[in-house]
């Protein structure tokens, strides 16, 4: 067998210097690095408003704000401003017993926006250690308020939660976690809302979100009520291509949390900063949370930060006598990310990005469902600027791919093809294969037509190859 190491390039490929460099010493993310020993990787040279330029010099229309990040669009001027300032005047101090001006300023904004008594904001580098966090917090809290049994996590199943060890094990993807089991005990799987392949009451949304929900209880029962301390859910959930919660199922879940004494974490690390045209998405669903994780929007990517909000209740014990959190992060509250995230916020409110998002969703999911027309497009589901197209090989009977086949629609053709023809986006089959769409809530019509056209001329083309 010959290694990615031994894999040489081959001789008619040409390779810039920096180029080469990435191929001989940058290690990416989430990728197969095999290919990039024998041609180019593509490099993004730079961005403005909604638009994406890569180093040929090609327009790319950011499909996908980046990775669910860029929410006010590249290219602001006053973001970059705001973190040149702040780090003249105090680049970096932890938040570790002494705090700074932007990280108390950023906290109190964000309590001030969260529902209810979320009043505590501790803070991250991002939504991965955002999750870790809550579920440290969830528990010491019931160590501390004499429920020491309770630590395990109900999360659903095909949930995405992030890749440190415990968030690895709330994540509910069984291909991601292989390579690094075991895993930290204590994560359990309940049934998503994917209302399109719903395995009961298919015909009756309204009964299936209830069904749904009602797994959530029967895995709290399987496993124990004084051993559940927490259920982790997205407000839609990403990994799958959006399954948007059905009405009354977050209510739902609401009651089985409290009726258990099992604290309800809203992980909106993707869904939060105007995503769905709320603040936080579980406004928008009608529920309060006894946590909330964020990360991505709040500084539009413009300077790694994320948190984990608290309600009062789980803040009380921690406030008494020696008990303190053992938990922390060198760049948890940055001081130069806080206050790009306070500019950040400034946009959001001056420019109406929640209200235009909550203006314009109707208008971008009709546009996408324009492709419901095309024999490999099966579902089309989403919610705000959050959508996902479902690809499918009968429409009918709504059959999915084989492996070869996912293999090369979704790895092989679809990432490259749909950058080449202008449109960074997400090609995904971490459950059935769907393309996903979240653009920058700037984004409008003009957008939302090119983005259709783009991914209907793609998929026109990948079918002849199927």
């Amino acid at each position: 067998m010959t290694t990615t190491a031994n894999v040489q390039a081959e001789p008619s490929v040409s390779f810039s210097p920096l180029q080469a460099a990435g191929r001989d010493h940058l290690w990416m993310h989430f990728s197969r690095m095999a290919p990039f020993q024998q041609r180019p990787m593509r490099i993004i040279d730079h961005a403005d408003g909604v638009n994406l330029f890569d180093d040929r010099g090609q327009r790319i229309l950011d499909g996908l704000s980046g990775l669910f990040v860029v929410q006010v669009g590249h290219g602001r001027d006053e973001l970059a401003e705001a973190a040149a300032k702040q780090a003249k005047k105090l680049a970096y101090f932890p938040a570790w017993g002494i705090a700074t001006e932007p990280v108390i300023e950023l906290a109190d904004r964000l309590a001030a926006a969260a529902p209810g008594s979320l009043n505590r904001v501790f803070f991250t580098s991002g939504g991965g250690e955002a999750v870790e966090t809550a579920w440290k917090v969830a528990k010491q809290y019931f160590k501390l308020t004499g429920k020491p049994m309770k630590h395990k996590v109900i999360s659903r199943t095909a949930a995405y939660h992030g890749t440190t060890q415990g968030a690895l094990a709330i994540t509910g993807l069984p291909a991601m976690k292989q390579a690094f089991e075991p895993l930290t005990p204590g994560g359990f799987r309940a049934a998503n809302t994917d209302f399109f392949r719903a395995p009961e009451h298919g015909d009756d949304l309204v009964a299936f979100g209830l069904w749904a929900a009602n797994r959530i209880e029967e895995a709290i029962l399987q496993e124990g009520p004084d051993t559940v301390a927490a259920v982790v859910l997205e407000p839609v959930q990403n990994s799958g291509g959006c399954f948007v919660p059905p009405p009354g199922y977050f209510q739902r879940v609401r009651e089985i949390c409290d009726k258990y004494d099992v604290l309800l974490v809203s992980d909106e690390v993707i869904c939060a900063f105007g995503r769905h045209g709320t603040t936080f998405a579980c406004e928008k669903f009608g529920y309060e949370p006894d946590i909330i994780t964020c990360a991505k929007g709040m500084s539009s990517g413009y300077g790694p930060i994320g948190a984990m909000i608290a309600n009062e209740r789980i803040m009380e014990p921690f406030l008494q006598g020696t008990n303190f959190f053992p938990h922390g992060y060198t760049f948890g509250g940055h001081p130069v990310s806080a206050a790009v995230s306070l500019v950040n916020l400034d946009i959001f409110e001056r420019e109406g990005l929640n209200q235009r998002v909550l203006d314009n969703e109707a208008a971008f999911g009709s546009t996408l469902s324009k492709l419901l027309d095309l024999p490999i497009v099966g579902d089309v589901r989403g919610d705000g600027y959050f959508w996902g197209i479902e690809l499918v090989k009968d429409k009918a009977s709504k059959q999915s791919f084989d492996a070869a086949e996912r293999e090369f629609l979704i790895k092989q053709y679809l990432p490259g093809a749909l950058m080449d023809n202008g449109l960074y986006c997400r090609p995904d089959d971490r459950v059935n294969p769907v393309i996903q769409l979240a653009p920058p809530l700037i984004s409008g019509q003009a957008e939302f037509d090119e983005i259709e056209q783009i991914v209907r001329a793609t998929l026109q083309d990948v079918q002849a190859l199927l």
